[in-house]
């Protein structure tokens, strides 16, 4: 098996939630005719295990309307905007079926998705099915467009797909960044997985094309227990087999709530590695700020900091300013997803500004399919990386580097520790280990 990771005035209304809906209405009376609103659906998961996810969606989605003033400028002249948010309530099912009820019932053109394969997949795989242009965000490649595959074992059938578009990094980037990090120290370099059985838990720990094999080819060797099911509330035997091989080092894909669980009761039975580098679960402040002084040095990949240098190509505003502007509006730090949001928002307008006929799904395609666009989180152009043909033609990288929680005061801190792929990206430190 080859190794797969190489490769006027506005009148608005906000309420985020299973049916919300943001509408913008015209600037005037008369000026737009109504058959001329281009709808586009957001589903996200605002409940649930996986809701810190979503914690910067509306302060994203209100900006965004008020800084393009309610109307996007089209080959067909200047439309009116609605965005319609859904709730996946963290369960691939429903992020099925509010897809399809965006498709059916509220008639979307477009639909923009983001935040872990149980959201992205099912929502993509609803708009190929029903041939609604879709962009996502937030999950990996291989798990967005291999699980989607009907052998994804056999790189030779894959295909590309005509309506969905994602733009994020892979394992591959994950890998690199995570090892890193861990070269900083001095360890035995014996890693405990931890996989759940999900699209991101299979894809990670797979044997073939996920983390082992490429964590062996840097000297490491990977103790994996097996699939667990999410929202467990026993790791003892995790833990255990992680005891057993004298572990250094953890890594894994995990929700927040199973690492709160894992980590309280590592600490509980004595188990404390030198490094745990873990995705998905301590993206956030809201997450490590759970664990209190215990999550001191755990380590996690940073897609997005507001020390990025790019730029929003709505409004020019900065990564920094951007996220000042959250933390200003809700007292709250920032959080990595209000970049890729925001730039998912990016991405879909300047679509819509290019198609032929932003109303028709094969249009909207194409321009999706041409996007060559700065946005806030890096450089989005689909067809441009050096991955596999079929994947290459609807998935875009975005920078990878790796960070550090430190807390002080009571507070925790994101601190970049590591920038090797994209020295573009400063750091603040270097690798500590966990006392």
């Amino acid at each position: 098996m080859p190794n797969l990771l190489q490769g006027a005035s506005v009148t608005r209304r906000v309420v985020l939630g299973a049916t919300s809906v943001l509408a913008l209405a015209a600037m005037a009376p008369g000026v737009l005719a109504q058959d001329t609103t281009i709808k586009i659906g957001y589903v996200t998961p605002q409940s649930g295990p996986l809701a810190a996810f979503a914690e910067a969606d509306e302060f994203v989605v209100s900006q965004v309307t008020e800084l393009l003033g309610g109307t996007i400028e089209t080959a067909k002249g200047p439309v009116k905007f609605e965005v319609i948010v859904r709730d996946s309530q963290s369960n691939p099912n429903r992020a099925a079926e509010v897809a399809r009820e965006l498709i059916v019932d509220d008639e979307v053109q477009l639909i923009v998705v983001a935040s872990t394969p149980e959201t992205a997949n099912p929502v993509s795989a609803q708009c190929e099915i029903e041939g609604i242009p879709c962009i996502s965000t937030i999950a990996p490649w291989q798990p967005w467009f291999i699980e989607r595959q009907a052998n994804p074992a056999d790189p030779s059938t894959w295909e590309s797909f005509r309506y969905t578009y994602h733009f994020f990094w892979g394992l591959e980037d994950v890998i690199a960044t995570y090892q890193g990090m861990w070269n900083q120290l001095e360890t035995n370099k014996q890693v405990g997985g931890l996989f759940p059985n999900d699209a991101d838990g299979n894809a990670w720990g797979n044997p073939d094309v996920g983390l082992p094999p490429a964590l062996k080819a840097g000297g490491y060797t990977t103790i994996d227990p097996g699939r667990y099911q999410n929202l467990s509330d026993d790791f003892t035997a995790q833990i255990n087999a992680f005891k057993e091989a004298n572990t250094d080092i953890v890594t894994g894909v995990v929700i927040p709530p199973d690492f709160t669980t894992f980590w309280t009761q590592a600490n509980q039975q004595g188990f404390k590695p030198k490094v745990a580098s873990i995705a998905k679960a301590i993206l956030f402040p809201v997450a490590v700020e759970a664990l209190g002084p215990i999550g001191n040095n755990l380590s996690t990949e940073v897609w997005w900091s507001a020390s990025h240098p790019f730029k929003s190509s709505l409004s020019g505003a900065s990564a920094g300013e951007l996220a000042a502007g959250y933390t200003a509006a809700t007292s709250r730090p920032w959080t990595q997803p209000i970049g890729f949001i925001h730039a998912l928002f990016e991405v879909a307008v300047d679509s819509v500004k290019r198609a032929e006929d932003p109303f028709d799904a094969d249009s909207l395609a194409d321009a999706i399919a041409a996007t060559n666009l700065d946005t806030v989180v890096g450089h989005v152009q689909f067809g441009a990386e050096g991955l596999p043909p079929a994947v290459a033609a609807n998935v875009s990288k975005t920078p990878l580097v790796g960070g550090q929680w430190r807390y002080k005061d009571g507070k925790y801190d994101l601190v970049i520790v590591e920038n090797a792929a994209h020295p573009e990206i400063p750091l603040g430190g270097k690798m500590e280990a966990i006392e």
